[in-house]
């Protein structure tokens, strides 16, 4: 600054949350997500959360691509080291017939733990791609949810319609439509759709303020309130166009 530098040794790291912090990771990360990978790859990065995408004709293939990407990425030189027992491998296939589903992947000399499901930036991926384990978690969590919210939402006293409307269509709704365009495909089979509408309908019950017997579509139309399938095809379709 001013034609004055000053230089100073750096011996230790920078704190989680520092100002510098992003600079910093951003100018080791770069040389990884510039590493020539080989045509069968591809890189995808968010933040310090890396995903390896590797095809082949067979699995045995599909394999070895995988292990020499990881010798790429483990000889690049920066000082940065990845945690084997925080990575996970999956193989992924809508084939049907018998085949070796076993992978062995190799990080620092140890083999990486393979797994049938794995979480990625809050969705949950399964082999098959079917998400089933994505729509069970978020029932899971969101029953969680209302059962909390019921405490001060009775029939007769408590939070009134206009409040939990609101805090349906400003917290509970983002949340259940979070990567909807991934994983809408699941619309097409009636036990995940009846989940989503399962979650729904008791909200719906707690906004009308209304009795267990009466249906998801009718407390759709007293709250005013899309049903979740429509919703979540809406979502889809637009960034369909988007893309377009």
């Amino acid at each position: 600054m001013n034609n004055v530098s000053v230089e100073r040794i750096i011996t230790k790291g920078c704190q989680q949350g520092s100002c510098c912090g992003p600079g910093f990771w951003n100018v080791l990360y770069n040389s990884l997500l510039n590493l020539d990978l080989t045509s069968h790859s591809k890189a995808i990065a968010f933040a310090n959360d890396l995903m390896i995408l590797t095809r082949g004709d067979s699995v045995v293939e599909a394999e070895n691509y995988m292990n020499l990407e990881m010798r790429k990425i483990q000889e690049i030189n920066n000082k940065l080291t990845f945690s084997e027992n925080k990575s996970k491998v999956m193989f992924m296939t809508h084939r049907k017939r018998r085949e070796k589903k076993e992978i062995e992947i190799d990080v620092n000399n140890k083999t990486l733990q393979q797994v049938n499901s794995l979480k990625y930036l809050g969705i949950i991926f399964d082999s098959k791609l079917l998400y089933r384990d994505h729509i069970d978690y978020t029932e899971e969590k969101f029953l969680k949810l209302i059962f909390v919210l019921s405490r001060s939402a009775k029939i007769t006293w408590g939070l009134k319609h206009e409040a939990l409307k609101t805090i349906y269509t400003g917290g509970i709704l983002p949340l259940l439509l979070y990567g909807a365009p991934v994983w809408k495909s699941v619309l097409n089979r009636s036990c995940y759709k009846a989940k989503l509408n399962r979650i729904q309908r008791l909200i719906n019950l707690k906004i009308a303020k209304a009795y267990r017997t009466v249906s998801n579509e009718a407390l759709c139309v007293i709250n005013g309130i899309i049903p979740i399938h429509i919703k979540i095809e809406e979502i889809g379709n637009c960034m369909k166009l988007h893309k377009e």
